[in-house]
């Protein structure tokens, strides 16, 4: 029995899950260093259109990403229920805004299927599958595809 659960516990995913408008996304929870409430971020002069600017946390600066402009979305005023996803990607601390954080999610691996075609162009390469749950679906992101090589260069020079 000890065996079945460790396979089973071995193919479960831990995400954490959070919206954009209407649609809801998961990223893996290792990558996820901390979720912190808006503050106060600090522009930066000819940083890309989906860089919202720096924060000073604990001392260390990050780059804010805003989700919402670099998939192309309208913007959004700010809320009490947006939140600053802190994750590593590459070696390199950013700070993702998104609408608002779900939950932590355990889902089983076999329920996430690839992206279908009609999303796997060129925009979309950082979606790395789409997660079903009973009653909606979690796209999957892959964080560490969610910036360019360029992009990320860019913003460690911040």
């Amino acid at each position: 029995m000890d065996e079945v659960q460790k396979k089973q516990d071995a193919e479960l995913m831990q995400l954490v899950t959070f919206s954009i408008g209407e649609e809801e996304f998961g990223v893996d929870i290792l990558k996820v260093q901390e979720i912190i409430r808006m503050m106060e971020i600090t522009r930066v002069p000819r940083a890309p259109e989906f860089v919202e600017g720096v924060i000073n946390l604990r001392g260390k600066v990050i780059p804010i990403i805003d989700l919402r402009r670099r998939f192309g979305l309208v913007a959004r005023s700010h809320d009490k229920n947006t939140r600053i996803i802190v994750i590593e990607i590459n070696g390199m601390i950013v700070g993702f805004v998104v609408d608002s954080v779900s939950e932590v999610l355990r889902i089983p691996s076999s329920t996430v299927e690839p992206p279908p075609p009609v999303v796997s162009g060129m925009e979309s390469e950082y979606i790395s599958g789409v997660g079903k749950l009973e009653d909606r679906l979690l796209i999957m992101l892959d964080l560490d595809k969610l910036l360019s090589h360029e992009e990320q260069e860019t913003l460690s020079g911040a």
